[in-house]
């Protein structure tokens, strides 16, 4: 790279089973030219800007060591739960080794999936927006409230 940053938008289809089990469908794009993150992000999901059911939020970002930065979305839920999904059935959280030095040495797909279920999970009692959207799909909002949502791994 030349110095510059590339900036891609990776979208995280979430969905929760009956039993409160997680899953999730993974799909990264670049905003087209005069394109926003949010609107790559409802573009990539197949979500349009006026859903008032699905819960598109900017979750976490990363920089990849070849200067990529990375905004992540969760989209919750899947708008096309008949679609293959990768199954998580331990969410697990990666974190930094001390307080002024908050990124992990390693992330995975599965890790910043669990860090945004997490989120959603605090944005269901803080957020009114994301509680009412989420609250025409009970599976997830039970999902949300399992105590044993998250394991962090230093």
């Amino acid at each position: 790279m030349t110095g510059r940053h590339v900036v891609s938008v990776e979208t995280l289809m979430l969905r929760a089973s009956s039993d409160s089990k997680w899953a999730y469908r993974h799909a990264t794009a670049v905003p087209g030219p005069g394109e926003t993150p949010d609107q790559a992000a409802r573009r990539v999901s197949g979500i349009p800007a006026d859903a008032l059911s699905t819960v598109v939020h900017s979750t976490s970002w990363r920089c990849r060591p070849e200067g990529e930065i990375v905004l992540t979305y969760a989209v919750c839920p899947d708008p096309e739960p008949w679609l293959p999904a990768i199954d998580l059935p331990v969410l697990e959280i990666v974190a930094g080794e001390a307080p002024a030095t908050p990124a992990p040495g390693r992330v995975e797909v599965a890790n910043v999936v669990a860090h945004a279920i997490r989120h959603l999970a605090f944005l269901t009692t803080e957020d009114p927006v994301v509680r009412q959207a989420l609250a025409h799909h009970p599976e997830i909002v039970t999902a949300l409230d399992q105590p044993r949502r998250c394991v962090t791994i230093p």
